[in-house]
């Protein structure tokens, strides 16, 4: 008889992740997979040729599905590496921490023919030159942490005034690199897009709040409902295709001026849609529970 398989589990619980945890529990174990539920890597310890969390050794697991952006720590992180050293994971240590950076990910686009924003990184010692010559040859750009998200840290920068205020800026901070990216004229609208295991799960809008340009829901967007076309869903299959991501939410915009789709991020943790959302019709969590059920039977299969 073959051996059952067991995965260890960490999902967010606010928004309804507590429900959409249980229900990936319940459907897998119709498949008859265990579920060992609340894994929080900041709380396992090393010793020796395993990694121990509440006394279980996580390399001994089948997979292990972390997802979870709001609690995330270094440390957590570290032993996130190092555990997908030994058993799988979802997502993979590799593609997580390249969905973390937004360099990584652009190189990554742009080198797999995905459409994103031109950009350009250099070092701080280096910014105050190249972003008055990037900017005399754009007019607008974004300045972006590498790391981070919803929208925190962002600059826009179309004006010399802008400019001279993100320097000093710069200079005061811990940051070595400097990540700009050119700004692109839009109609402060995008698309979320979810992917699971390359296929499409489900998409919604989301709108810049006010006199903003972020659509960030942290940073004052709106969510609404939205049709997706083929071209977009192709757009966002190829970027989380390009990333190596076995669940993405893919962050696409339409430029205005080249008239074509363009991808802003890929996020290695889209959230579910929330108990608010669904009550306006945003109804694709059932499709990605089931496709992550899928993906993980797939991959625990021996």
């Amino acid at each position: 008889m073959a051996k059952k398989r067991t995965i260890g589990m960490w999902l967010y619980k606010n928004g309804g992740g507590d429900a959409i945890g249980k229900k990936i529990i319940k459907k897998l174990k119709e498949r008859e997979i265990d579920v060992i539920d609340d894994i929080n890597l900041r709380y396992a310890r090393a010793k020796n040729a395993n990694i121990i969390h509440n006394g279980i050794k996580l390399n001994k697991l089948d997979l292990m599905f972390s997802y979870n952006a709001g609690e995330q720590t270094v440390y957590q992180t570290y032993m996130y590496q190092a555990l997908n050293r030994m058993i799988p994971m979802i997502n993979s240590y590799d593609a997580f921490q390249l969905t973390e950076d937004k360099f990584q990910t652009s190189i990554i686009l742009k080198n797999a023919k995905v459409n994103t924003a031109d950009y350009r990184l250099f070092h701080r010692d280096e910014a105050q030159e190249n972003l008055y010559k990037t900017f005399n040859k754009w007019g607008g750009m974004v300045f972006k942490p590498t790391n981070g998200w919803g929208g925190a840290g962002l600059s826009k920068i179309d004006n010399e005034e802008a400019l001279q205020m993100l320097i000093p800026t710069l200079n005061h901070s811990n940051i070595r690199e400097v990540f700009i990216e050119k700004f692109i004229t839009y109609d402060n609208t995008d698309f979320r897009v979810d992917i699971v295991d390359g296929k499409y799960v489900g998409c919604y809008g989301r709108k810049a709040g006010g006199n903003d340009w972020r659509t960030n829901i942290t940073s004052g967007g709106s969510v609404f409902m939205r049709e997706c076309n083929d071209e977009v869903m192709n757009v966002a299959i190829n970027a989380a295709k390009a990333c190596g991501t076995d669940i993405a939410g893919v962050d696409i915009i339409y430029d205005l001026e080249k008239e074509e789709y363009v991808v802003l991020e890929v996020n290695g943790i889209p959230a579910f849609a929330t108990p608010e959302q669904e009550k306006m019709g945003l109804d694709f969590n059932k499709k990605k529970i089931d496709l992550i059920v899928d993906l993980i039977d797939k991959k625990t299969k021996k």
